[in-house]
Order: C-alpha cells, then sequence, then structure tokens
C-alpha cells in the first residue's frame, strides 16, 4: 500500500500545480472598500509597514546585496549537484545547509528525521532496432524496477491514451506500451507517468515507454516519479523525448512494427534511508506560537542540479529570514523556514512534518511554498476563500508595486503546501512567468542556468515582504 499511497498524494500534488484556468481567479481588491474589519483594523497595520516593506525591497535590490541569493545557490548547487532521496549527498547537502542557517543567526535550527526509501538509477539504455538502427534518450522513472539483468527485446504497441490502451488490450502481451498522449498540461497528463506502467501490466505489457511531460523538448527526456499498484507485475516504465513518441507514432500509423530493446538496473533498495526536515525560525516577538511558513524542498532528481526543483525556491525561503534578521526588524509572529526532503519520492517529508506537528496546525497562519519557477514574479496565489483575508492580501501585495509584482490569484496551486491544505491551514505559492518551467523539470537542463540572478533577487524581495507583513498584522489571517 505504501506505493499506492505516494501515487495517490503525487496525483494531487502534481494536480494542484497545474495552471488551471477554471480553478483560479485574479483577485483585484472587489468588496474591499465595504470590508468593515479590512478597513478601519488591517487595512492601516498594513500602511504602517509600507515603510519596512520597501526596506527590504531596497536591501535585496541594492548594489551591495543584489545577486545574493544566485550567488549562494551557485555555491551550493556547484558543490553538491544533484540531490537524489537517500542519497549520502544529498545528507551531506542538509549537514551544510544546517552549518549556514546557524551561521545566519537563525533561531532553532534543526533537522527533523524523516524515514525515505531508497531507489538507485544504473546503467539504462534503450535501442530501436527496427525498422532501422537508433539510439533512443530515455530515462528511467522513480521506484521503477530495471530488467533483471536481461535485455527486453519487443515489438511496441503505440497508445495515445487509456481508452485506446483497452482497445487495444489484446495485442499488448508481450509488447512494449508507448504512451503517446496529446500533451495540455503537466497536471492533466501526469497520470501517465504516475500509473501509465501499472496500467500496461495489466494487458501484458513487458515494458512501458512514456512520453516526456514537457510542452517543449531538444530531444530530451524528463524523469519523475511513477507508482506501482497492488497485486500488478513491475515491469520497467521509461521516459522518452517527445521525439521518439512521435516518430514511433509515425511509424504505427503507417502500420509499420516497430522492435525495441531495454536494458536497466535501476532498483528499490529493501532498506530504508534516514534523512531530515530542515528547520529553522525568526522566533516572534507577540505572537511566538503563531507560525507564518515559507519553503521549498530541498531534494532533487538524479539528473541535472536541482536548481531551479527546487534549489531556488528552498533559498529564497530561508534566505527571507536572513533579510529579516539582516535589517534588525522583529516580527510579532514566529517566522519558519522549512526545506523539504523527498518531495520527489511523494511529499515524503512534509506528510512526516504534519504528522509530527498536527496538534499545532491550529496555529499556522499560511504555509508558503516556492517550486513552480523562480521567473520573473507576477506576485501570489492563496488557497483561502475569506473575503477580508483575501483583500488583506491583495493590500500587502500593492506594496510590491516597485518590481511590479502586485497580482493576486486566488488557487490551490501548490505540492508540499497541500498537505496543510487538507489540514485546513491556508496555502501560497509564489506565482512567477514560468512559461518556460516544464522545458527544464526533470531534465539534466535544470541547471544554474535557468536562473536568472535579477529574477532571483525580486523574487527574493516579494517572498520576504509578504511572510514578513503576515507575521506583523495583529490580525492573523481567517480561514
Amino acid at each position: 500500500m505504501r506505493s499506492l499511497f505516494f501515487c495517490i498524494i503525487l496525483v494531487v500534488a502534481v494536480a494542484a500545480t497545474d495552471s488551471n484556468p477554471d480553478a483560479t481567479s485574479i483577485f483585484n481588491g472587489e468588496g474591499c472598500e465595504n470590508d468593515q474589519l479590512f478597513q478601519t483594523r488591517i487595512r492601516p497595520q498594513i500602511q504602517q509597514l509600507a515603510s519596512n516593506v520597501q526596506r527590504i525591497i531596497d536591501h535585496v535590490m541594492s548594489a551591495n546585496e543584489s545577486g545574493r541569493t544566485y550567488r549562494q545557490l551557485a555555491e551550493f548547487v556547484d558543490r553538491f549537484g544533484s540531490r537524489l532521496t537517500g542519497t549520502k549527498n544529498l545528507e551531506d547537502s542538509i549537514d551544510y545547509m544546517i552549518d549556514l542557517l546557524k551561521q545566519e543567526g537563525h533561531d532553532n535550527v534543526h533537522g527533523e528525521p524523516v524515514q525515505v526509501p531508497k531507489w538507485t538509477r544504473g546503467n539504462e539504455w534503450a535501442r530501436m532496432i527496427k525498422p532501422r538502427d537508433k539510439k533512443l534518450n530515455i530515462l528511467g522513472l522513480g521506484y521503477s524496477e530495471g530488467t533483471n539483468g536481461q535485455t527486453i527485446e519487443a515489438p511496441i504497441v503505440v497508445v495515445r491514451n487509456f481508452t485506446e490502451l483497452e482497445q487495444k488490450a489484446g495485442l499488448i502481451p508481450g509488447k512494449i506500451v508507448v504512451y503517446n498522449f496529446k500533451y495540455e498540461s503537466y497536471g492533466k497528463q501526469a497520470i501517465y507517468r504516475h500509473s501509465g506502467a501499472s496500467r500496461a501490466a495489466k494487458f501484458g505489457a513487458v515494458a512501458a515507454m512514456i512520453r516526456s511531460l514537457t510542452p517543449f523538448s531538444i530531444d530530451s527526456p524528463h524523469t519523475g516519479m511513477q507508482s506501482y499498484d497492488v497485486n500488478v507485475t513491475k515491469i520497467p516504465a521509461i521516459s522518452i523525448t517527445t521525439e521518439d513518441a512521435d516518430l514511433f507514432q509515425r511509424f504505427s500509423d503507417r502500420n509499420e512494427e516497430v522492435i525495441v530493446q531495454i536494458y536497466s538496473e535501476n532498483h528499490n533498495e529493501k532498506d530504508k534511508g534516514i534523512s531530515r526536515n530542515t528547520v529553522s525560525d525568526v522566533r516572534g516577538e507577540k505572537y511566538p506560537n503563531e507560525i507564518v511558513l515559507v519553503s521549498g524542498h530541498i531534494d532533487s532528481w538524479d539528473v541535472g542540479q536541482g536548481a531551479s526543483d527546487d534549489g531556488a525556491g528552498a533559498f529564497i525561503s530561508w534566505r527571507a529570514l536572513s533579510v529579516i534578521k539582516k535589517l534588525g526588524l522583529r516580527p510579532k509572529r514566529t517566522l519558519r523556514s522549512v526545506l523539504w526532503t523527498g518531495e520527489e519520492f511523494g511529499l515524503i517529508g512534509v506528510y512526516d512534518y504534519i504528522k509530527k506537528h498536527r496538534n499545532e496546525l491550529k496555529d499556522y497562519v499560511i504555509a508558503m511554498e516556492s517550486d513552480i519557477g523562480t521567473f520573473t514574479p507576477r506576485g501570489i496565489t492563496y488557497s483561502g476563500k475569506n473575503s477580508t483575508s483575501q483583500c488583506t492580501l491583495w493590500e500587502i501585495l500593492q506594496l510590491m508595486h516597485p518590481i511590479n509584482a502586485t497580482t493576486l490569484t486566488i488557487s490551490t496551486e501548490g505540492s508540499d503546501v497541500q498537505a496543510f491544505y487538507e489540514n485546513g491551514v491556508p496555502i501560497s505559492s509564489l506565482d512567477t512567468a514560468n512559461d518556460k518551467y516544464f522545458y527544464f523539470h526533470h531534465t539534466q537542463g535544470d541547471t544554474m542556468t535557468v536562473e536568472h540572478p535579477d529574477d532571483l533577487d525580486k523574487c527574493q524581495a516579494l517572498w520576504t515582504s509578504v511572510s514578513y507583513a503576515l507575521a506583523m498584522l495583529d490580525d492573523r489571517l481567517s480561514r
């Protein structure tokens, strides 16, 4: 049931990160003029914060400080590279962060142990050998088993969706199923990556090859997590490029037989490992038990460098506390940074945190997360339906005019923070011009080249300012 559980929660997470126009709306301050609580109590408090918010923006964007988030992220990424859950390299990077956060003067710096799986990507390759010879660029999917030391050689059956899979059920035994879906969005098509192998195995497939989840490709496969259903043969689950998926489709449309070879040493280890969520605070002076949480995940896939997903999101989160410390600002509530572990293998770290801190969740004002890119910021998202709380965040964002990041989108977007939303805590995500995020997501291309120092500074200024303001208001956000 463990694998099934992870599959379910990850489907929820990626669906939440997808920008679905039907599930979002822009809030432009409608009704705020008639909201007495907002007008008489909250708005004046926000106006009083304007000078300190401007101090934050000026500091982050100043000549002496500009580029600091980028430089510190680059030093971290260059030193550790990718940080796969269950590896020593991830734990070494967490040790580094704990030491750094102590040096930065954060309060309550510690790691909270989390049991995590160990999955290893071994040697893997694939070739098309008929109707011609062609090397295929592939990446095994997380939790996928390998080929048990053998080379699988079999014809392929191409399907566009699960309905077509069922229609071709009689052709599938002993074959390799290729999923060549039409990409609309990450959230809508992620189900093929998550459960494609298990669904193909039910009809007797020997392996599954899944089109990469991306709107753009330069022959680059995208990895990610998949899970096996209970009591289904665990066949290899392989990500292929969009170019090869389309090639297979054209051969299939012409009724030409295609034979593919697959070899994979990928495997799940029996023993579990121990990782850690990395926690640090700036303790609140008036309401220390109330928490404004900012977060990102420190683990990454083993391809690329984990700079965009999610090194940058993690760094603007912990650095928000450092900026507030450096400016000598004293928030009324506790600001907490958490760098989640095990996100890529099914939100493991955050669910462990929720379990351990469940009795405290009533005191969490908001759970904020940056895990959808740190491109030019537009504003933030917010899940809350309370009109006064929406007005509060909208008013705070009006202080972001100097960096042109004033948009409040009502949305439940988020991955790790979905665990908080399920437990009644309002959530927020950084909103950026991230149209190209899934070009690099889970690929070898996720490197520091994706990041831009000026964009990171603006994201830093926004993230720090919003979290600081929410930690300063005497009236907490209503749920």
